[in-house]
């Protein structure tokens, strides 16, 4: 095999060019094989196979720098780089991660994990070769899928590259789609630009030129204008980013190797910021995948090679739970909406667009914007659900706290993968919404402990006023009957429920902790130590019912999914002080995800090893007990 033959760069550098289309297939059979195992971003990779290669043939990483905006498509990257032989770890415990990473390789500099900064990083890092002697400076390659530029982030890095005249190369992977349909007019290859100041003056200046012709005087007025309207008409994205500053190139296949190497060697020639347009099918050479309607095979779990269908699953998803219930309640309530930052599937908001496609709006991978739209919405009589990742409500966290808990507007918030995620590592982990949501200070802020929760909590949000965040982890859903619940009598999205009586210590689980607490008080029982078990359920506000339970026991120990400074368990503590005072409020205990960048693996495994499974909270539950006898 050719792929086997590449340790490095240099090696690539050395193939012959005729081998080059056996290797890109070697690349795409290696990346369905190991993603049809372990799940991962499929087809954004097997777009990226030539295009890579050409990179990595053109420049001389890691002495040039290459950053991948999102990182997901670095996969062909990582086998390039000496990576290969360990592909088969991908996204494993002590594996390879899903994105570039430090830890790794020096040629990966930036994770970015994260969409729409690489052209910040490349401003920052071609800014800073600007100090450097010449025969010391790095060349700068960012390299962004057409869904990058729907982020604001990238626009303003753009600007100043043009502003300063930073080398740096921008290599624009356009293949229509973000994690959905592209949101950006950018995409369409011409506009008409006659809003544009600059426009106007020319068009001005080509009148003139024109009315002087002596053919002109025999034209039509029709004629005229289809003249001025022939040659005034340009590639939008090529007006755009010259206007700025950035020269442009293209556009390139995507997939003729020769063709992408001339195009950036000519763009390393000009020694000015560039913009190189390539144009890519995501998926390419894997049928599924090629057809792929949405984004079933973007960022995938296992699947079935033959068919490119996920294997089946034996219970619902919390996304899945959500969808249901979103679709059932937009039926009954007219105004409610959806909103998505471009993702639409993975948040569970297809069902919804079928229905009723006027009542979902997927702004692009614009977190900010999507959560100010929602305020405005709101303040215009609408129900805006915005429905996104934990890891990527943190992108909005101002807009959250000013535009709409601020103006107290009624958004609602739907926070999917909270809590140890796994597979995507430190950058995927959903800690820090829980923190987040309780700093502002209007914000209700609930987490299902199961499935019929997830339905009662929605449907009671949109009753409430005011921000409300509604969170909830990756994976299997778990059914109330679980956790002893009748699913006939969860009515009501508020109050806590006590789950289990006790007298020596008072466990208050939140969310997905709720189940974990249950088995913890079995076997704390075993040690002769009776635990009352409380679902919390609204983290805020509190029910009170709860915390005065909470303040007769010996032990207060607080479990919960979500980074613990600032978190749930601090809150709780706080409210439990505030109602029984400083001399009545029992010692807390409060467990959570410590302050750390946490790797990737399986969630139940890093639960466990955080201590936050049931025999992690026994152990430190008996410490605590045993050091104050």
């Amino acid at each position: 095999m050719v792929l086997e033959s590449i340790r490095s760069p240099a090696d690539l550098k050395a193939l012959p060019a005729e081998q080059l289309d056996l290797l890109a297939h070697e690349l795409r059979e290696a990346i369905v094989a190991s993603v049809a195992e372990v799940g991962g971003h499929l087809g954004s990779n097997l777009g990226v196979v030539e295009l890579t290669i050409a990179l990595h043939r053109v420049f001389d990483s890691p002495d040039d720098v290459l950053i991948w905006d999102t990182g997901h498509q670095a996969y062909v990257h990582k086998m390039l780089t000496g990576r290969a032989a360990r592909f088969t770890t991908l996204r494993q415990a002590a594996g390879l991660s899903g994105y570039p990473s430090r830890n790794e390789s020096a040629h990966d500099l930036v994770e970015n994990s994260h969409a729409s900064t690489s052209l910040s990083w490349a401003f920052g890092l071609a800014r800073a070769q600007a100090d450097l002697p010449p025969e010391q400076r790095r060349r700068v390659v960012a390299v962004l899928g057409d869904g990058a530029l729907t982020g604001g982030m990238a626009y303003e890095a753009l600007n100043n590259l043009g502003h300063h005249e930073s080398p740096a190369i921008i290599v624009l992977n356009d293949n229509g789609r973000s994690y959905a349909e592209t949101v950006s007019r950018l995409s369409e290859r011409v506009a008409d630009l006659r809003t544009d100041p600059r426009y106007r003056s020319w068009r001005g200046r080509l009148d003139q030129v024109l009315t002087r012709l002596p053919m002109v005087e025999r034209l039509a007025g029709a004629g005229v204008e289809a003249i001025k309207a022939a040659v005034s008409e340009a590639p939008a994205l090529q007006a755009f980013v010259e206007a700025l500053g950035v020269r442009y190139l293209g556009p390139y296949d995507g997939h003729d190797i020769a063709r992408l190497e001339h195009a950036l060697v000519t763009a390393e020639r000009l020694d000015t910021p560039v913009l190189v347009h390539v144009l890519t099918q995501k998926g390419k050479g894997y049928g599924p995948a090629e057809t792929d309607p949405e984004k079933k095979l973007h960022d995938t779990s296992a699947f079935d090679v033959a068919t490119g269908r996920a294997r089946s699953r034996s219970q619902l998803s919390w996304t899945h739970v959500f969808s249901e219930a979103l679709l059932e309640l937009a039926e009954e309530r007219a105004p409610l909406l959806a909103i998505t930052a471009a993702m639409p599937g993975s948040t569970g908001l297809l069902p919804l667009a079928a229905r009723h496609p006027d009542r979902v709006l997927d702004v692009g991978i614009a977190e900010q914007h999507a959560v100010t739209a929602a305020a405005g919405l709101a303040a215009s009589g609408r129900l805006p659900v915005v429905a996104v990742y934990s890891t990527f409500f943190s992108r909005a966290f101002d807009q959250a706290n000013l535009d709409v808990g601020l103006h107290d507007e009624h958004v609602i918030f739907v926070l999917d993968r909270a809590g140890i995620t796994g597979d995507d590592g430190p950058s995927h982990h959903g800690i820090l919404d829980l923190g987040l949501c309780l700093r502002i200070p209007a914000m209700t802020v609930l987490a299902p402990s199961c499935a019929e929760d997830l339905r009662a909590m929605l449907r009671t949000a949109v009753d409430l006023e005011g921000p409300v965040s509604i969170r909830f982890p990756k994976g299997s859903a778990i059914p109330a009957a679980a956790l002893g619940l009748d699913p006939a009598g969860i009515t009501t999205g508020l109050g806590a429920r006590q789950l289990r009586t006790g007298s020596d210590v008072c466990l208050l689980g939140v969310g997905d902790r709720v189940l974990a607490a249950l088995h913890a008080a079995e076997l704390l029982a075993e040690h002769d130590i009776e635990a009352s078990v409380w679902d919390v359920r609204s983290v805020r506000p509190a029910d009170p019912v709860m915390l005065d339970a909470a303040a007769a026991a010996p032990l207060v120990v607080t479990v919960e999914n979500a980074l613990v400074g600032g978190g749930a368990g601090a809150e709780l503590a706080d409210r439990l002080t505030e109602r029984a005072g400083v001399r009545h409020t029992p010692p807390v205990l409060r467990l959570g995800v410590p302050d750390a960048y946490h790797p990737q693996g399986k969630p139940d495994r890093i639960l466990s090893e955080l201590g936050l499974d049931a025999a992690g909270i026994v152990a430190a539950t008996r410490k605590v007990l045993a050091d104050d006898r």
